[in-house]
């Protein structure tokens, strides 16, 4: 079968990184604007966000290509990194502050880990435990760090491990101190779209000496379905200084450390 060219000249797996283009930057497409776009019909949008779906980069959901979470779903990881990149940052820095050579780390599939993953060769020796395909990819090769990837079903749009085997790996090991986020925290608890990666942040929180929330503003204003931790079962929270007052307050009267870390300007 040829891969045929549209109307702007790609072929249809340049078309499908185009989409992905789109859509990771604007939140969401109509399919009658991406017709048009690219200068196909309707059903070969649809077919190639068939596809994009299956991938788990991005969701067609009543006529509308979406990139953007719900209370119901989570984002890809290729949205999810665009997102508030400077928060993350500097919360990451404030993670990795805590941090001391020959700990063993814990850190969840949020790609705020990401950045403090970055930041971990500086701390060596270091013990690494994740279910972050991401993360495991840049620690892999430091000679200093000592990688446990913690197996089982592998989630695409997440790029994370996750199901009884994860959970199993994770529950019997015991780590230092573990760095958790998570999609949404409503009226104090922390919550995701998924029951799978809820289970395996109570897992992750379990296995650790010391318990790590790093949170970055935008996490006060969304909604998920699952419950996994209150933030007051944290020993320390950190988040950034575009939180809003009224978060800060809630956060200052809980029995937590809690780190209020700049950002750049």
């Amino acid at each position: 079968m040829t891969d045929t060219v549209d109307r702007t000249g790609l072929r249809q797996g340049d078309r499908l990184e185009a989409i992905t283009e789109l859509v990771l930057n604007s939140g969401s497409m109509r399919i009658e604007e991406l017709s048009e776009t690219f200068g196909v019909s309707a059903m070969t949008i649809h077919r190639d966000l068939d596809t994009l779906d299956l991938r788990g980069i991005l969701r067609k959901s009543r006529g509308t290509a979406t990139a953007v979470a719900s209370s119901l779903f989570e984002s890809s990881t290729e949205y999810r990194i665009r997102q508030a990149k400077s928060a993350k940052k500097a919360v990451a820095r404030a993670a990795f502050d805590l941090v001391e050579p020959g700990q063993a780390v814990i850190l969840d599939d949020s790609t705020t880990g990401i950045y403090l993953a970055e930041l971990l060769p500086e701390k060596q020796p270091l013990t690494v435990i994740t279910n972050f395909q991401r993360v495991a990819g840049l620690l892999t090769d430091d000679p200093g760090i000592a990688l446990l990837v913690a197996g089982g079903q592998y989630y695409k749009w997440c790029e994370a491990y996750m199901g009884t085997v994860a959970l199993n790996a994770i529950r019997s090991l015991r780590a230092d101190i573990v760095f958790l986020s998570s999609p949404a925290v409503t009226d104090g608890v922390c919550y995701h779209q998924h029951h799978d990666a809820a289970l395996i942040k109570e897992a992750m929180f379990s296995s650790a000496a010391r318990r790590v929330l790093y949170l970055d503003h935008t996490k006060f204003s969304m909604r998920a379905l699952h419950a996994h931790k209150r933030v007051e079962d944290f020993d320390t929270v950190i988040v950034d200084g575009g939180t809003p007052e009224h978060v800060l307050d809630e956060l200052g009267n809980m029995n937590i450390e809690l780190i209020v870390e700049a950002l750049d300007n």
